[in-house]
């Protein structure tokens, strides 16, 4: 992390929850395959589901639906979509949080920013509703001051508008500021944003290995970062 700031610490930073703070893929899984089961079909797993987490619960309902990474509106009839997001909201209730757990090296970033003095959000797509509770859960919740989830604003990552919100909210510039995600919608936000960005290797990326998407570093662990 100094290495991009001329051997200082960045004046706030932003995390991403799922994928790069959080693995919640089993959570996520159980709610999936409960939605399916319940409108009679196949349960789709672990490793399929872990492909579609990463825009927010709508777009991973259509993905389970249509199996694929982009569903077009064409391809879901709207009455199923709703039956089915019902279902896995319900789901999803029950199974958030028990499962999860935090990736390596996550509690010790944590830890060393907070002593250090440097300010943290979280800036996610994940539905408050489900956001707030997974940081209660993973005992995470005291480190930071913002927390924004995919329904806070009108729009959500890949557009900036969160992340500069955060940081018109605390008055940081961009530059001064550092993105840690997992994704493209991470990479792409904090590039239009003006934002640094460092994503961590094991996150959700819809297969994609997230070199791909050319963040400033890419790491294994935030214990690279410590």
């Amino acid at each position: 992390m100094r290495n991009l700031f001329d051997g200082a610490l960045p004046q706030r930073v932003m995390f991403d929850l799922d994928g790069t703070l959080v693995d919640s893929a089993l959570d996520l899984t159980a709610a999936v395959d409960n939605m399916l089961q319940a409108i009679g079909r196949e349960p789709a797993g672990e490793e399929r589901v872990r492909q579609w987490v990463g825009n927010g619960a709508p777009v991973l309902v259509k993905r389970a639906l249509t199996g694929e990474i982009h569903p077009s509106e064409e391809s879901l009839e709207p009455e199923l979509f709703q039956a089915a997001f019902e279902v896995f909201l319900a789901a999803y209730t029950q199974s958030n949080g028990r499962y999860a757990k935090l990736y390596p090296g996550v509690e010790e970033m944590l830890i060393h920013l907070q002593q250090a003095g440097v300010p943290m959000a979280v800036v996610t797509n994940k539905p408050m509703a489900f956001t707030t509770p997974l940081l209660k859960a993973m005992k995470i919740e005291q480190y930071f001051d913002q927390v924004l989830g995919g329904d806070s604003l009108p729009v959500k990552k890949p557009d900036p508008l969160p992340l500069l919100s955060v940081l018109e909210a605390t008055g940081c510039a961009p530059e001064q500021a550092l993105m840690l995600g997992d994704s493209r919608n991470d990479v792409d936000a904090a590039r239009a944003a003006g934002c640094p960005v460092i994503c961590v290797s094991y996150g959700y990326n819809h297969g994609e290995p997230v070199e791909n998407c050319s963040p400033d570093r890419v790491v294994d662990s935030f214990a690279e970062l410590i």
